[in-house]
């Protein structure tokens, strides 16, 4: 047999086992009657990239394993959090006795306990920032004054400047007696140097890299990253939003500004923003610490849940990823849209939205409630800036208020709704917020805080372009191709 014909042979088996594959993956998408855009962009990609298509399914397109993977996280998810949500929905009588504060939004509660067990807390202080520069600062003052423990969690945490800054901190603090632990996700730090972490465990700092994924070691856990930023100082502080540990988000780095949304809680509100850290801990590791008592500062765990307060600003913190039964967050955003009677403030760097999160807007909109969108100009990802783009002229024609921010980039993850409740947070309005990455949102039911994101909202505008239906009609025509063409691929993003 000569070689030529030997490499025949094995392109036609090739050739061949590629067809049979693609048969059976489709088959097994149709079967799973899940979304058809999904499903329909899926079997594009398979029969227009023979090879190339296969593996990104592989790598990235199935989640029959999801339930293997994560079966030991959601159980003890569920174990921790599941008991102080139903004892506070008995407490308040299924919801009919709730403080007056959040009594209108009942339902809206109710969806948050029973579908995510989030209980309802109360903040006794909350701070606000809108720059990377201010959020990372005063991250950094809480971590010098910390007593006892540093609990930060990020998805992004680069051996930069800013980055090699809190590093050397939180090695100054473990040396003072302080008890550190650090969360990163493996695919988001994947250009930090290894070294970088090492050297704050030779320091005595647990260090922990979220389901590592390997250049030579392809893993079907790739497609399911955590996208959370948590910060939690002695049980009695903590943060969460849209910050990472990079210079970028403290300096802008090729932008004008990186324009984001940061909170700084304090109370009860903190305990299931450390629970949350605990519990990635725990999957990361696979080892509960002990004495897990002292991590809640002076929480009282045991009523956490019995509220007599008749003002305050009370909130639930949402979590949601590929081991959630529901989509959390995704069905927060949905109930809080199709909730809104007078106005809805959106702020979002990706707008890769569900369908049914689109006709939410829409619907909204055409309603008669004032629905305000904002998202950069350009952005750091060039296929999903088109693929964010390709949505805006169905907004445009619903009569959304649609803002582009040009001074610098929005990295903002927040809602707000009719002045009076909001949501901040890590989570995008992108599919991959919603379905694969571990996300978190506090919904805050505060009119005080609702006014302070408008607030904000108003004064971005003057730094925004404000698109018009006619003026988007009128752009370029290599710009409808690039948006229709990122469109197709929008379900994988």
């Amino acid at each position: 047999m000569t070689w030529t014909l030997f490499w025949k042979i094995c392109s036609f088996a090739l050739y061949f086992a590629n067809i049979i594959l693609v048969i059976y993956v489709v088959w097994r998408l149709v079967m799973k009657k899940s979304d058809p855009m999904k499903t329909l962009t899926w079997i594009l990609v398979l029969i227009l990239l023979p090879y190339i298509g296969l593996i990104l399914y592989l790598l990235i397109g199935q989640n029959y394993r999801k339930d293997a993977i994560f079966k030991n996280k959601r159980i003890v998810d569920v174990e921790v959090r599941k008991k102080l949500a139903l004892d506070q929905l008995h407490h308040y009588k299924e919801l009919d006795n709730l403080p007056i504060p959040v009594s209108p939004y009942k339902k809206l509660i109710r969806q948050n306990l029973l579908g995510n067990y989030s209980i309802l807390t109360v903040i006794d202080k909350i701070d606000f920032y809108f720059s990377g520069k201010e959020a990372l600062d005063a991250m950094i003052a809480d971590m010098e004054s910390a007593e006892q423990h540093i609990h930060l969690q990020s998805f992004i945490f680069m051996d930069d400047n800013i980055g090699t800054r809190i590093r050397d901190l939180l090695i100054k603090k473990a040396s003072e007696g302080v008890e550190v632990r650090v969360i990163y996700d493996s695919v988001g730090s994947i250009k930090t140097k290894r070294r970088f972490f090492n050297e704050m465990r030779q320091a005595g700092i647990e260090v922990l890299e979220f389901s590592p994924v390997r250049i030579f070691r392809p893993t079907y856990k790739i497609n399911y990253r955590n996208h959370r930023k948590i910060l939690v100082i002695d049980g009695r502080v903590g943060y969460i939003g849209g910050i990472n540990i990079a210079d970028r988000y403290y300096d802008g780095g090729v932008y004008e500004e990186w324009r984001d949304t940061q909170i700084r809680v304090e109370g009860e509100a903190v305990f299931p923003m450390q629970s949350s850290f605990l519990l990635d801990r725990y999957f990361t590791i696979n080892r509960h610490l002990t004495r897990r008592r002292k991590y809640y500062s002076d929480i009282d765990i045991e009523n956490l849940y019995r509220h007599k307060a008749e003002s305050g600003i009370y909130s639930q913190f949402l979590t949601s990823g590929p081991d959630s039964d529901w989509s959390s967050i995704k069905e927060c955003y949905f109930s809080m849209i199709t909730g809104a009677s007078r106005r809805i403030c959106i702020t979002t760097p990706y707008f890769t939205p569900s369908e049914s999160l689109m006709n939410a807007i829409r619907t909204a909109s055409l309603g008669g409630v004032e629905v305000n969108l904002m998202m950069p100009s350009r952005s750091d990802s060039v296929l999903i800036h088109y693929c964010s783009m390709s949505y805006i002229k169905e907004l445009l024609r619903a009569g959304v208020n649609v803002y582009l921010f040009k001074n610098g980039f929005l990295h903002s993850k927040s809602i707000s709704v009719d002045g009076e409740i909001c949501m901040v947070g890590s989570a995008n309005m992108d599919n991959r917020s919603m379905l694969y990455d571990f996300e978190v949102m506090s919904v805050i039911y505060s009119p005080q805080c609702a006014n302070i994101i408008e607030e904000q909202f108003g004064e971005d505008i003057s730094r925004c372009e404000k698109l018009s239906l006619q003026k988007w009609k009128n752009r370029g025509y290599k710009e409808k191709i690039y948006e229709g063409l990122a469109r197709l691929v929008s379900p994988m993003l």
